[in-house]
């Protein structure tokens, strides 16, 4: 199978994912006060927007990719 095509699937996935599941999360530990050696730290959720244009980007780059690909021998 050739490199151009598996690249152009993988975008074209890539694209739908991020278009079905417009955000995700994680969680990320932050030091909210430190006095000496002695410190303090809390756990925040931080949230991750995907536009809409990103997951239809890769979705043409990946169709395009493949298009390419499939021309060349």
């Amino acid at each position: 199978m050739k490199p151009s095509l598996v690249i152009g699937a993988l975008l074209i996935v890539l694209g739908t994912v991020s278009l079905l599941y417009k955000s995700f999360s994680y969680t990320s530990e932050e030091t909210v006060v430190q006095i000496g050696t002695l410190k303090a730290t809390a756990e925040v959720e931080n949230e991750v927007s995907v536009p809409t244009a990103v997951g239809v980007g890769l979705i043409v780059a990946g169709v395009l990719i493949m298009a390419i690909g499939a021309g060349r021998k």
